[in-house]
């Protein structure tokens, strides 16, 4: 169980940005709060959507012209780096290695998690089923399996 499962769309964004403006004053952070401005300091892209709360909470990516969601993006690199702390899926710890050895860095082993974990949630979300881990990890298996 993610450590956001409760938090409002509001209370997510507001946690980013706190998280941020922490880091960029130096200040002491929590490992949450460590986890996502790492996960911000490698987007700067992103950065100053967070810098300031009332941006962050006001933030619409359709509206901004955005071809992406940075929230759901950043969310998702939170996600497969909570799995890889625990190893759950069992195995998804090994697949980023390989991955990683493959591209030679983590960021963009990574995104090929975060494609592929995805794709589980929206065809789980889609079909009216949980996500299945073993399929999740089936599809990084596949990926690993092609070429770049």
């Amino acid at each position: 169980m993610s450590v956001f499962d409760n938090y409002t769309r509001e209370q997510l964004r507001r946690a980013y940005a706190e998280a941020w403006a922490k880091h960029l004053a130096g200040s002491l952070l929590t490992p949450l709060e460590a986890l996502i401005a790492d996960v911000i300091g490698a987007h700067s892209e992103y950065q100053s959507i967070v810098a300031d709360a009332d941006t962050a909470l006001a933030f619409e990516p359709d509206a901004a012209g955005a071809a992406d969601n940075p929230f759901l993006h950043m969310g998702l690199h939170l996600a497969v780096r909570e799995q890889l702390l625990i190893d759950r899926p069992p195995g998804i710890r090994d697949l980023h290695r390989q991955l990683q050895t493959r591209y030679g860095e983590s960021h963009l082993a990574e995104h090929v998690l975060m494609e592929a974990l995805g794709e589980e949630l929206y065809l789980a979300q889609r079909n009216g089923r949980a996500p299945d881990e073993q399929q999740y990890l089936a599809r990084v298996r596949d990926r690993l399996a092609v070429r770049p």
